[in-house]
């Protein structure tokens, strides 16, 4: 999560990729509720509809200020790319998602402390050519990438829908093809060079 002195303000009508790995590397997925938890705040916060706590009050909105175009959780680490259209949103939205995960991961394996490694990195997308390579790159995480059912993939080839998850963006530069999309996933000895040098960046964050 953001450190405790520090907040940026991300800018506005921009894509970010974030990341995120459990201190020391440790797994912060144990079990599939694991994921589901994490998964189910995203729904909080990026339903097209507010969404309400057990006494019906509204939990923070945010559907309208940033998209969340690709994800992936994996047993120690998490990945997203999302468009922000207002400044903080992409801070509210992180902050927000990790501070309640961490409570819940705490009080469930009954440990104190903090659950991700520092706070979330962000770096920003300036190019149609990055966009593309880390979307890419966030689905091949896993080694069994078509079958991992913690990403977002699904969402890319209609085998899902949900009004959280959005990867028209991405589709767009692929003329709104999922096979043309899927062609580029499956091209990646093409580009394991680019690939590399994302891992390089991501284990020297």
């Amino acid at each position: 999560m953001p450190g405790k002195y520090l907040e940026k303000m991300y800018v506005e009508h921009s894509y970010y990729h974030i990341y995120s790995r459990g201190i020391n590397k440790e797994a912060v997925f144990r079990d599939q509720d694991d994921y589901a938890v994490f998964l189910n705040l995203f729904k909080r916060y990026l339903s097209n509809k507010p969404v309400k706590d057990n006494k019906g009050r509204e939990y923070l909105w945010l559907h309208n200020d940033i998209q969340l175009l690709a994800f992936c959780l994996m047993r120690n680490h998490f990945h997203a790319l999302v468009y922000q259209s207002q400044p903080k949103a992409l801070t509210e939205l992180f902050k927000g998602m990790m501070t309640t995960y961490g409570m819940y991961f705490n009080k469930k394996y009954g440990r104190v402390g903090p659950v991700f490694q520092s706070r979330f990195r962000a770096n920003m997308v300036t190019s149609d050519q990055y966009l593309q390579h880390i979307s890419r790159y966030i689905h091949l995480n896993p080694k069994d990438y078509r079958h991992w059912p913690y990403s977002s993939l699904p969402y890319y080839t209609s085998q899902k829908t949900t009004d959280w998850c959005q990867p028209d963006k991405i589709l767009e530069l692929f003329n709104k093809s999922s096979k043309q999309y899927m062609n580029f996933v499956r091209d990646y000895e093409d580009y394991k060079k680019t690939l590399d040098d994302l891992k390089f960046e991501l284990a020297n964050a």
